[in-house]
């Protein structure tokens, strides 16, 4: 019984001697920091998104949907003389159906709404011109976009880190210790204009609304600037300075 004993205090005592186990993989002189940093970069929008389309009504549903194909080809046209390819309009919705209200109870209303991509931001006032001018009555947006998101998110992420770096090295100074290494970096997503990036909580984006358009010209688009705004977390590991 006495011999076990003493075997078993040799064993913790061994076990005491050996360096703690640290699953974030710190070593024992180092010590861990850890710190938040943002990032921002500010991109101007080359690039409009916009709905438009068409509501119609008539006696019966293929009155309605046929003076409906006919509204929104024209419309379509005024897009194509604007400068608009085909392969940037699209169908977003179309609906007929009969109405059991108000003043038009009885007839038919068909609907067509589509989507269009303008590619040069300058041109988007324009566009929209065009499909109002072509007797569009449902107009929703512009909505402008950049042509390159990831590089301007690429950007800001870039800038959070050069923050984080230095944040770090500023404690690192103060505590009279050497930034050693990196130990992990954390992304916590973040937002470009209404849109969140990759990493942050995923939320719905607002819903369209539809509106009349409105009569004349649409004043002139003031594209400004679209901020890719994110946020990481950086572990350091800090040494204590070589003392001469």
């Amino acid at each position: 019984m006495t011999r076990m004993y003493l075997a078993l205090g040799t064993l913790l005592l061994s076990a005491c001697g050996e360096a703690d186990y640290d699953p974030r993989g710190m070593r024992h002189e180092e010590t861990l920091l850890s710190v938040s940093a943002t990032g921002q970069e500010d991109t101007k929008p080359d690039q409009a998104q916009f709905q438009a389309g068409i509501n119609t009504w008539s006696k019966d549903a293929p009155s309605a949907n046929a003076a409906n194909r006919q509204m929104i080809a024209k419309i379509v046209a005024a897009l194509n003389q604007a400068g608009i390819a085909d392969k940037d309009i699209q169908t977003r919705s179309l609906t007929v159906q009969r109405v059991d209200w108000g003043d038009r109870k009885g007839q038919y209303q068909a609907g067509n709404i589509i989507n269009v991509t303008v590619r040069d931001v300058d041109r988007a006032a324009a566009a929209v011109d065009a499909v109002t001018g072509a007797g569009a009555n449902i107009m929703s947006g512009p909505d402008l976009r950049l042509s390159d998101p990831e590089g301007a998110a690429n950007s800001a992420y870039a800038a959070a880190y050069k923050a984080a770096r230095s944040r770090a090295q500023t404690y690192a100074d103060a505590a009279g210790m050497t930034v050693a290494r990196v130990i992990s970096i954390r992304d916590a997503g973040g937002t470009q204009g209404n849109r969140y990036l990759p990493g942050a909580v995923p939320v719905a984006p607002p819903p369209v609304v539809e509106q009349s358009a409105a009569n004349g010209s649409m004043a002139r688009l003031m594209p400004g600037e679209t901020a890719s705004a994110v946020a990481i977390q950086v572990d350091f590991a800090l040494i204590p300075k070589e003392r001469s």
